[in-house]
């Protein structure tokens, strides 16, 4: 089976963090077109540069390259990536066509749900998303909830990697650092973080990523009286040598779906987060993974549990606490296997590969596609988008 996955951006992270475990361990023969930042990967990755969601110029050079490809299946991947693939896709005439729904917070375009009607199958991380998707009209026999995973060999604590990382820094092999990992945009709530450390003496903070927010989070710290205790890292390819670096992962963020604490808890580090289903899932069965405390909404709870934290690793001395993880369920093989069986199950339906498009050589005053803004849809019919 050919495999075309189409992703907005191949930044590290996120997306597409989670297609670079996916390639890797499928058996079929994948390749991968970014409309973004481009990254090495084990499979042939394209590049065709879009800026917005409405581009027909990008969705023409992708229908392009997935007609000359010839492939049987068409995964797409963020929202933009979903709105121009999955039309691609159809007017190249693939049979197959799936989605991940990476970010359900994303608005809901006219042109995204003309889109998503063009799909056999879209994933949805976490069954609250598969509501969200079922709340913009999605029904259930188009959606499949699959989670996302990581690897936890990846994240293994290195101490050679952990004193690089803090002599690149400038941080005392001995000093505590609480540290977290991700974009730096308003939502992540990383300010609370900031002024936490206020009130957790000696400590230094460590924040790894980049985005909008850095500007303001490096004023915040002037004005709260610790700037002098928080290293802005900057964007990291891996977060393995930051994970390695600090002492505690924090992670106020009330609304991620949490895969970067799952990683800081492969890592070996205690976690504090305000939300990370996995871990919830496993508190509510009352089997929680030990050292990982879920923050409550008393303002106090982050500052609090954060000087708790810091005293067992004094108790510790250091040490580091063992390789832990939420289940096999979030296991990178685990992921590969179900959006394989996904795949084979989209691909023995009844489909047919059938070009959409006006005949050869007739050009109507809208181009080579007919009509301005036509896209086919499911059961034959043509709408306007």
């Amino acid at each position: 089976m050919r495999v075309l996955h189409v992703i907005s951006t191949l930044e590290p992270g996120g997306a597409g963090s989670q297609l670079r475990l996916l390639v890797r361990r499928m058996p079929y023969d994948s390749e991968v077109v970014t409309l973004g930042a481009t990254a090495p990967l084990s499979s042939p990755v394209h590049r065709i540069a879009s800026g917005r969601d409405h581009d027909p110029t990008a969705v023409r050079r992708l229908r392009r390259l997935i007609r000359d490809g010839r492939y049987d299946l068409v995964h797409t991947h963020m929202r933009r990536a979903c709105i121009q693939g999955r039309i691609a896709a159809r007017l190249a005439g693939v049979p197959n066509i799936v989605a991940t729904e990476h970010h359900p917070a994303d608005p809901a375009t006219a042109l995204y749900r003309i889109s998503e009607r063009l799909g056999q199958v879209t994933i949805a991380p976490s069954p609250a998303v598969a509501e969200r998707l079922r709340s913009r009209g999605v029904p259930d026999r188009r959606i499949a909830t699959i989670a996302p995973a990581i690897d936890a060999a990846e994240f293994r604590f290195d101490p050679i990697l952990r004193a690089a990382a803090r002599a690149r820094l400038g941080i005392d092999p001995g000093r505590p650092v609480i540290g977290s990992v991700g974009r730096l945009a308003p939502d992540k709530r990383l300010d609370l973080l900031i002024r936490a450390l206020a009130e957790v003496p000696d400590a230094m903070l460590l924040l790894a990523g980049d985005g909008p927010a850095r500007a303001d989070l490096e004023r915040l710290a002037e004005i709260v009286g610790v700037a002098g205790r928080v290293r802005f890292e900057g964007p990291v390819g891996h977060p393995r040598e930051t994970l390695c670096a600090i002492d505690v992962f924090a992670s106020p963020d009330q609304s991620t779906f949490g895969l970067a604490t799952l990683e800081a808890v492969a890592a070996g580090l205690p976690a504090v987060y305000g939300s990370c289903v996995p871990l919830e899932e496993r508190a509510a069965a009352r089997a929680p993974v030990p050292g990982t405390h879920r923050l409550s909404q008393d303002r106090e709870s982050l500052p609090r549990t954060l000087r708790a934290e810091l005293l067992c690793l004094a108790e510790r001395r250091g040490g580091r606490l063992p390789a832990r993880s939420a289940g096999a369920g979030y296991d990178a093989d685990h992921l590969a296997e179900a959006v394989g069986r996904l795949y084979e199950r989209v691909c023995a339906g009844p489909t047919r590969r059938r070009v959409i498009g006006p005949s050869p050589g007739r050009r109507g005053r809208f181009g080579r596609f007919g009509r301005k803004h036509s896209f086919p849809l499911p059961g034959g019919s043509v709408r306007n988008a």
